[in-house]
């Protein structure tokens, strides 16, 4: 149960790796394929900014997803 958890939050951690270059390049926002991404990594990001501002145009958002799914991730493969 734990390998499978710990799984799905490395997979997760990609698909923000993509969203994540996805921001540096221009994109279509109105494409399926990205509006599906938005779907998915903007309920756990969008919290996190409620907090943490841009700062001269950078989002350090991300950042801190990767560190709290990092830890919750240890977590979870010490649990099992």
């Amino acid at each position: 149960m734990g390998l499978f958890l710990g799984k799905i939050i490395g997979l997760y951690e990609i698909v923000l790796i993509i969203r994540i270059v996805l921001s540096w390049v221009p994109h279509n926002p109105y494409n399926q394929a990205i509006q599906f991404l938005y779907k998915i990594t903007d309920p756990v990001l969008n919290p996190v900014r409620r907090y943490i501002p841009t700062f001269r145009g950078i989002d350090f958002s991300p950042i801190v997803v990767f560190i709290g799914l990092g830890i919750v991730k240890r977590i979870i493969m010490e649990m099992f």
